[in-house]
C-alpha cells in the first residue's frame, strides 16, 4: 500500500502525519513528475475536497523544510517539488519545460571541504537544454 510509505516517510523526517499531509506525500513519491503546488492541488483536490492550495502550499513547504522533499527553482517562473531526496541532478527542457530526474556518479552528491569553516548540506545541479521529443520536432 503506497499510503503506508508515505506514512513512513513522514514519520522517518519527524514530520507528524495527517491526512492531507500523507496524501501529498503519496503524490510526490508516486508521480515522479516535479509538480507544482498548482497540479499537486488539482490531482488532490477531487479526493480531498477540504484541502486548500495554501494548505498544500504549506505541507510541501514543510516537507522540503525538514528534508523530505526537495524545492527545485530551476525555472524562476515557478517552484516544483521533488519526492526523491537522495543526490540526483535534473535536466529541464527549455522548450516543453518538463523536468527529468538524471543519475549522477556515485559520491558525486557530496563535497569535501577540508579545513572549511562551513558545512555544505545542500547541493543542485541542474542540466538545460532540448529533450529528445523536442529535438524532433521542427522549431515553431
Amino acid at each position: 500500500m503506497t499510503d503506508r510509505s508515505a506514512l513512513d516517510t513522514l514519520l522517518g523526517y519527524g514530520i507528524h502525519p495527517s491526512v492531507q499531509r500523507i496524501a501529498i506525500m503519496d503524490y510526490l513519491l508516486t508521480h515522479r513528475t516535479h509538480p507544482t503546488v498548482d497540479e499537486v492541488y488539482v490531482a488532490l483536490n477531487k479526493e480531498i475536497p477540504t484541502l486548500s492550495k495554501t494548505t498544500v502550499y504549506n505541507t510541501l513547504r514543510l516537507f522540503a523544510e525538514h528534508g523530505a522533499a526537495l524545492m527545485l527553482t530551476i525555472d524562476e517562473k515557478k517552484i516544483c517539488f521533488d519526492g526523491v531526496v537522495k543526490p540526483h541532478a535534473h535536466f529541464m527542457c527549455r522548450r516543453c519545460g518538463r523536468l527529468k530526474d538524471v543519475e549522477l556518479p556515485e559520491g558525486a552528491g557530496t563535497l569535501q571541504l577540508d579545513g572549511a569553516d562551513f558545512m555544505v548540506e545542500e547541493t543542485h545541479v541542474y542540466y538545460k537544454g532540448l529533450c529528445r521529443s523536442c529535438q524532433e520536432q521542427p522549431q515553431a
